[in-house]
């Protein structure tokens, strides 16, 4: 069994590094289109046996024409969005990066208790992720892909894997591959890429956004 799990492709958010957590969200620019496309093309000759994505609209727009290419329906699902911003959501300016960028470094240092203000802590991500995932490829012996979001997959992957597991930035359109079973996962693959310029740490520039 394979879980791919793939960020969705790039939105005038992700330029603009807006904190935009809450779907539906903003859609693809025409960038992200074409890295949705790419995605097709890189998993077309997978086995894919379902699609899934989060509420979000790229998310769902990513995994369009994957699923498209394998037959199949985009089956939208609870519990992988990305984490939510709270009070920060939909800002750009920089004390509100600044006040993500302390709780999402405490997440990585391994505190998940930390919230983000009004919003969610990294345990609170994993409590709905992880199960919807797992519940996504229950019985199924193809690759299942599950289109979402940066931070949500870079957290919840770290705990499906342990916590002593090295994690990384998730680019747009980027996949993460997870073979075996739940609660016995290894990594098959992370897709390396550096965070955007100007985003030393994959923080803010990641997350949803």
């Amino acid at each position: 069994m394979r879980l791919v799990l793939a960020r969705h492709g790039r939105t005038a958010g992700n330029v603009a590094k807006a904190l935009d957590s809450k779907p539906p969200g903003l859609p693809l620019d025409d960038i992200g289109l074409g890295q949705a496309e790419d995605l097709a093309r890189r998993l077309v000759d997978e086995p894919v046996s379902a699609v899934y994505a989060s509420h979000a609209v790229r998310a769902q727009q990513t995994a369009a024409p994957l699923a498209r290419a394998h037959g199949l329906s985009v089956v939208v699902i609870d519990g992988v969005q990305e984490v939510f911003c709270g009070d920060l959501e939909g800002r750009s300016d920089h004390a509100a990066r600044e006040a993500f960028e302390k709780v999402y470094q405490a997440w990585l240092r391994g505190e998940p208790a930390a919230h983000l203000p009004g919003g969610e802590s990294a345990l609170d991500l994993r409590a709905r992720f992880i199960p919807a995932v797992e519940t996504a490829v229950d019985g199924g012996r193809d690759a299942v892909v599950v289109v979402s979001h940066g931070a949500a997959i870079r957290l919840a992957v770290g705990a499906m894997l342990g916590e002593s597991a090295e994690t990384r930035y998730v680019p747009n359109a980027g996949v993460v591959v997870l073979a075996g079973e739940p609660g016995r996962w290894t990594l098959e693959h992370w897709d390396a890429a550096e965070p955007v310029a100007g985003d030393v740490t994959g923080g803010a520039g990641e997350a949803g956004w």
